[in-house]
C-alpha cells in the first residue's frame, strides 16, 4: 500500500468546524488569514479554497446569503463578476498560469461542495498540471501551502483596496 504523508493536515482535522455558511461567517475582517479572506468590496468575498484543485485555487463569493443567481440584483451581479476579473488579473501578475477554469457549481447534482451560497471557482492552469497522481492514485499533488499562497497573493489584493 502506498503512503502519502501530508502532516499539515493534522491542524484542520483536529480544528473544531464552524457552524453555518463558511462565507457569511468568514466576513469577519478579523481573523482573514486564518479564514483565508483575501479580499473584499462591499458586496462580494474573495477567499482561498480550502481543496484546492491547483495552487491558487479562488472561490469569490456575494456578501448576500443566497444560492440563487436570479436572487442577485444587477449591481450585486456586476460587481461579483469584476471581483471575478481581478482575482483573474491577481492570479496572472503572481503565478502566471497558461490558462483558468473559472465556474460556479449551482446545486448538489452541479457538484456543489458549498449548495447554499453560490460561489465562481478560479482555478489557474498550468499545462501537465493533471499528471499522473490524478490519474493513477485520484490524489492531487499542491505544492505550496495555503498560508504560504494567502502570504503571496495578499498583497497583490491589498494594493487595489
Amino acid at each position: 500500500m502506498e503512503r502519502i504523508w501530508a502532516p499539515w493536515r493534522m491542524d484542520y482535522i483536529l480544528d473544531e468546524k464552524p457552524h453555518g455558511c463558511i462565507f457569511c461567517l468568514d466576513a469577519r475582517t478579523d481573523e482573514d488569514r486564518q479564514n483565508l479572506v483575501l479580499y473584499r468590496t462591499p458586496l462580494s468575498l474573495v477567499m482561498l479554497n480550502r481543496y484546492p484543485y491547483t495552487n491558487g485555487h479562488l472561490m469569490v463569493a456575494p456578501r448576500h446569503h443566497t444560492a440563487e443567481l436570479d436572487s442577485l440584483t444587477d449591481v450585486e451581479m456586476l460587481d461579483l463578476f469584476r471581483t471575478v476579473r481581478l482575482c483573474r488579473s491577481v492570479l496572472e501578475e503572481e503565478a502566471s498560469p497558461q490558462g483558468f477554469n473559472i465556474g460556479l457549481n449551482l446545486g448538489r447534482a452541479a457538484g456543489a461542495g458549498i449548495e447554499d451560497h453560490l460561489h465562481i471557482h478560479i482555478v489557474p492552469r498550468w499545462n501537465g498540471d493533471t499528471n499522473f497522481m490524478t490519474v493513477v492514485a485520484d490524489v492531487r499533488v499542491v505544492p505550496e501551502g495555503l498560508l504560504t499562497t494567502y502570504d503571496r497573493l495578499s498583497p497583490r489584493f491589498a494594493a487595489r483596496q
